[in-house]
Order: C-alpha cells, then structure tokens, then sequence
C-alpha cells in the first residue's frame, strides 16, 4: 500500500521563524502567486493535496510572524486556475458558518477545480473567536461537535439536492433541468433549519472530500462518523499507532470501512544533506525564536498568566476536562513536556517547527526511514508534509526523499485519477435522493 501525501501550505513554513531567513518572502501570507508556485511544485511531486489552514480570528501576535490569510477557498480557487490534478482542501469553521453558504463554497471550489476539493471540519476554539461574532465566550466543547455533526448531515443533504442526471439541456424540447430530480431537503434539527436544494448543481465528487482535525474523545468520534482523512499530530510512534486503532475501530462501530478513513500525521522534516548539515539548521531557526513571545503564546494555550522560561511548566496547570478548547493538542504538549522534564525554553524550541507535531530532522534517507517506519508499524496511511521553510524545505524533500520512497514502491510516480477521491482511494458518494419516487 502506498502513502498518502498531503502539503500543508504555510506561508514561509511551519517553523515560527521561517520568516526571519534571509530566503524568505515576508509577504507570502498575502501572495498569491506564491502560492500557486508552491502548488504546482507539489504537484509536479504529485502529492495528493495542498491543505490551507484558517480561524475566523487573528492567531497570535502580529509582532511574532506574518499574521492575517487570504481566505482559503479563495486562494485555492486560484490555485485551481494553475494546477490540474493535485487536491485542494481548505480549512472551514462549523462553529462560525452556516450549511447552505459553505456548501455552496465547496461545491462551487469542487467545479471550478474538476473535483478536486476537500473540507477540513474544524469546530473552533478559543473565546476571541467568539467574540467575533457577537458572543462572549466559546461555546461549550461538547456543543460546538454537536453542531459540527448536525452542520455535516445538512451540507451532504445539499450536496445531493441536485441528482447527477438532473440536467439535460435538451434544446428541443426547452427544458434544461428536470424539475423532480432537484430536491428540496427540508431539514429541521436542533441547530438548523434548511430547506434548500443548493443553487449549485451536484458536483463531480459528489461530496468534497471530508477531512477532520481533532483528536479529542468527541473529536475521535467525530472523525469516525464522518471524516474521510483525518490530520492528526503525535510526537511518539506509540501513541500514533494507538490512535490509528482507535480510530479506525470506532469507524467500525459505525459501520464504516476503515480503510475510507484515512489516518495522516503531521512531520516538520528538516532535511540535511548530512546529519550535521540538517541539526545546523535546525538551531538556526530554534536561535530565531524570540523566546518571549513563545512563551506568551504558549501561557494562553495552557490557560495560565506566566510561564518562567527557564523553569519547567507548573505543577498545577489546568486538568484536560476543564480544557474547553483544542484539548487534545493542551494533553500533548503537557505529556510532552513532563516526559522530557523540558524546561519552558526547552519546549518552545521543540514545538517552533509544527506547534506539536513531530520534527524530524536529518538526511533524506533518514527521513524516509521514518516515514516508512511509521507506515509499517500501522502509524498511518500517509503524512501530513509541513516543511520547516517554504519553498525550499518542499523542493528538497521533492527531490531527495521521495526518490527514495519511490524506489521502496511507497509513493505514486504519477496520478492515476484526476479527482481527489481517486488520489485517496476513496469511492464517489451516491446522491441521496436519487432513488426516492417522483
């Protein structure tokens, strides 16, 4: 079985201080240029997919790294006008949306692109989110995926509001579309009330690919009942493996095969062409790290006024239960922390690269050993790529460490589909409504 490769485009790269090497363009954030040519070099690769990240706030301090996104249907819709196979799945809040507008948006971005679009379902944390729209704290974990399921269950009714074979533009007769095979959907739940059909036509995936973040207790469940990849981060083989199985048994439980829910950790490679030459790098970017804001940063996310950055993290920080935001990633760094006895500095400097995602650093070989190590133990199905500098991080990883996983028959050489289901191995939903009497 071969991997599954997915790019997480992240302006000058995943580690904080990326921007600060005289390589990179401070602007990338709000060029769009630049993105489409980091798309077409993944593609040229043929990874799967391109992934854009987003909140419905500002993240972090302006002062820290370039802050502020172009709206990720948008800049993958022109990433579309460029590329011709390669995926493209954009990150959207239930939480801040409502169905039938996001509907419309990816059914809309799967048409432009050929089928080629994909949902990563994030429910939203944080109070200063909330606040931008018109509440004053977030609402309550629990709440947030029960929305999330309900926001799902109506954008699949609308996706299927059109049959595949509701228009046939018979110029004789008039009619373009038949009337009986648009549907509305008359949806009324606790958290919405829909009547639809989509004014967008079904679109060629059917249903753009689902992909989900959250690696919670509700979020695990969440990504079982729904998800069709699942973006996760571990910092141990051990605990990804676990994760795997409980995942794709829970899957099982809902009677889904857990072979369509695709499992893909997130890795920092930090590519040398010597041991030596990678770990060079690597303290460059930790030496650019401005320790403070870091700290600051990393205070918020473990809901405590101060951390010392010379000391280890405090005795009491908050119990995971009353972690009413991004709980999963709170209980890894925290695990992280106390297993390696780090020191505040110390974790900063580990999580500068993917903010709790695995760095690797090292050769391609190296590399690539890790990768196929972690697919072999039953890890994952494939990776989520988050260079540490963009575009350079790509290219080498492009040209030295997919040969070789090439050579080990454990990527693809070329696309042979050119949907992004196809790229996953995933089947094409069938329209819902299709088989009701007219």
């Amino acid at each position: 079985m071969t991997l599954h490769l997915n790019l997480f485009l992240h302006d000058t790269g995943h580690h904080e201080a990326s921007w600060r090497l005289p390589e990179s363009e401070p602007l990338a954030h709000i060029d769009i240029a630049y993105h489409q040519r980091i798309a077409r070099i993944a593609e040229e690769a043929k990874f799967d997919s391109v992934f854009l990240a987003d909140s419905p706030v500002l993240w972090g301090k302006p002062s820290r790294r370039p802050s502020g996104k172009i709206e990720p249907t948008i800049l993958l819709t022109a990433i579309a006008a460029v590329t011709t196979r390669i995926g493209l799945i954009a990150t959207a809040s239930t939480t801040y949306n409502e169905p039938f507008n996001l509907a419309r948006r990816f059914a809309s971005l799967d048409h432009v692109s050929g089928g080629r679009a994909g949902w990563n379902i994030v429910t939203t944390a944080g109070d200063d989110a909330a606040q931008n729209f018109g509440l004053d704290a977030q609402p309550a974990h629990l709440t947030r995926y029960d929305r999330a399921a309900e926001f799902v269950e109506v954008s699949k009714k609308l996706w299927d509001s059109w049959d595949d074979d509701a228009i046939i533009a018979d110029k004789a007769t008039g009619v373009h579309a038949v009337d009986d095979r648009v549907h509305t959907i008359d949806h009324v739940g606790p958290h919405f009330k829909v009547r639809g059909p989509l004014n967008v036509p079904r679109s060629p995936q059917g249903h753009p690919l689902l992909v989900q973040a959250g690696s919670s207790e509700d979020g695990r469940d969440f990504a079982a009942k729904h998800a069709e990849a699942v973006f996760t981060a571990h910092q141990t083989l051990e605990d990804a493996v676990a994760f795997y199985q409980d995942v794709k048994r829970r899957a099982i439980e809902f009677g889904r095969d857990p072979d369509e829910v695709k499992i893909l950790p997130g890795l920092v490679p930090v590519i040398g062409s010597t041991e030596e030459e990678a770990h060079a790098l690597d303290a460059e970017l930790e030496r650019l790290i401005v320790p403070e804001h870091a700290a600051r940063q990393l205070a918020g996310l473990l809901k405590v006024d101060h951390l010392e950055l010379d000391e280890q993290l405090p005795a009491d920080l908050p119990d995971e239960a009353a972690i009413e935001g991004a709980k999963s990633r709170y209980t890894l760094i925290v695990e992280l922390a106390r297993r390696e006895h780090l020191t505040v500095r110390q974790l900063i400097g580990r999580l500068g690269g993917g903010r709790g995602h695995k760095t690797f650093t090292g050769t391609a070989v190296q590399v690539a050993d890790q990768l196929e190590q972690w697919h072999r133990a039953g890890a994952a199905d494939g990776f989520n790529i988050m260079p540490a500098v963009l575009p350079s991080g790509l290219e080498r990883f492009a040209d030295e460490v997919l040969p070789i996983l090439r050579e080990r028959g454990l990527f693809r050489t070329e696309y042979t589909g050119s949907t992004l289901r196809e790229h996953y191995g995933l089947p094409r939903p069938a329209g819902q409504f299709a088989a009701l009497p007219v």
